[in-house]
């Protein structure tokens, strides 16, 4: 017996990895249908059987994360986002993310962020989103905001932050803290004014994402913005209805995706992305998000994104990789609350992946690096994991090429 043991924020915990790799997924938080067990899949691996989500099909398991470009100008996507996300859409992917689109400007992370906090910006998602579907896989789009990681250069120009007279702007959190190190902007304390207008932008949002043509919608409530601020003890000192108890904590996240939900149309697929632990000491944890993860299943949220971490610059792991619990407390987190799961998190081996959602780890695997490295990955993946060609969904333009044997006989030689 394998276990696994996670020392974070003072609280141990042991799982039994059968208990998160062989054991059946019984329950979920809306009509998810599994395909594996159809006869046409039964000798397919896992990862290349479709899943359905309400009324969404996922033609395979592999879904692109949320991946931020910085290559936009006042919100709008650029030719490079076209490229740059319909590879993946080519390259056979089940779900194609954008990556965090800010719900109001002054939410963006840097200048260079999406957005779509106004309906001009409607129009080229509505394209992007066609062409997504076109090529045969679900548009899907991760709705943010960064709060007090807000107003920074693009990171690859250090990542600091910006002031008010080089183009940044007043940034707000849970309570007046900075992130810290270059990310120094003091934020102001949201008042409750701010906060019923924020629900407000991520309702909207989620109304023209709608109008866009996106299938499925996923809040940003993790990886230390805004609405994780809130969440963490860490990072919210508040005293009033929003901070101090745990139910306090939640109540934005919770309040926040109850309206999403209610907004939008019983077809569209709601997701949410958490950090299931800031990886410090009496911050946010595992026990925590699975409070949470109860909650938001209650108000009709479909699937759960398993992140952790980057609520401050430096973590408490104790020499540990937080990846060696990130990927199993998805399934932990599903078996203790009927949530349906996605993992995330050093997921570049197809062998990986598919050991992740054929022992019920998680539902989907969230890839965002390995698609960086080669956007067909699910081509490659396929190759490595045998899947019948036939069971491929290559272009037309494709498979007369690489979707026969005599391709992988290839492949074998050259490796």
């Amino acid at each position: 017996m394998v276990q696994l043991i996670c020392g974070i924020n003072g609280v141990v915990v042991v799982v039994d990895n059968n208990l998160l790799l062989n054991r059946s997924q019984s329950t979920t938080a809306s009509p998810v249908n599994n395909s594996d067990g159809e006869p046409e899949h039964q000798n397919l691996p896992v990862l290349f059987t479709p899943i359905t989500i309400r009324n969404v099909t996922l033609k395979n398991r592999i879904c692109v994360s949320p991946m931020s470009m910085y290559s936009a100008a006042d919100g709008f996507i650029s030719d490079f986002h076209f490229t740059h996300l319909l590879s993946f859409a080519l390259g056979g992917a089940g779900l194609v993310m954008t990556e965090a689109t800010a719900v109001t400007p002054d939410g963006r992370i840097s200048p260079r962020d999406l957005g779509i906090w106004k309906d001009q910006h409607i129009k080229p998602w509505t394209q992007l989103a066609k062409t997504i579907k076109l090529f045969g896989a679900v548009p899907g789009i991760q709705l943010g905001h960064a709060g007090r990681k807000g107003s920074t250069e693009v990171l690859w120009a250090g990542g600091e932050s910006l002031t008010d007279e080089k183009g940044g702007w007043p940034v707000i959190g849970a309570s007046p803290l900075a992130y810290g190190l270059h990310i120094w902007k003091i934020p102001k304390e949201a008042t409750i004014e701010d906060l019923e207008n924020l629900m407000k932008a991520f309702v909207l949002a989620a109304k023209r994402a709608v109008k866009a043509g996106f299938e499925v919608i996923e809040l940003h409530f993790g990886n230390g913005y805004l609405i994780h601020q809130f969440l963490s003890p860490v990072t919210n000192k508040r005293t009033d209805s929003f901070g101090g108890t745990l139910d306090n904590r939640m109540r934005l996240a919770i309040k926040t995706a109850r309206m999403v939900r209610d907004a939008i149309p019983l077809n569209v697929v709601l997701g949410v992305r958490v950090s299931v632990s800031d990886l410090v000491a009496n911050g946010w944890d595992i026990p925590q998000t699975i409070e949470l993860a109860k909650e938001l299943r209650r108000v009709g949220v479909d699937f759960l994104t398993c992140s952790s971490g980057q609520l401050v610059p430096t973590s408490q792991t104790n020499g540990m990789d937080k990846y060696v619990f990130q990927v199993p407390s998805a399934g932990l987190i599903n078996k203790l609350t009927g949530l349906t799961t996605a993992a995330v998190g050093k997921i570049i081996d197809p062998k990986y992946a598919e050991k992740i959602v054929s022992k019920k780890t998680a539902s989907l695997v969230m890839i965002g690096r390995a698609f960086l490295d080669n956007p067909h990955w699910p081509y490659r993946a396929a190759d490595i994991l045998s899947v019948p060609t036939t069971a491929v969904d290559y272009p037309k333009q494709y498979g007369y090429a690489i979707g026969d044997n005599e391709w992988r006989d290839l492949l074998k030689k050259s490796f």
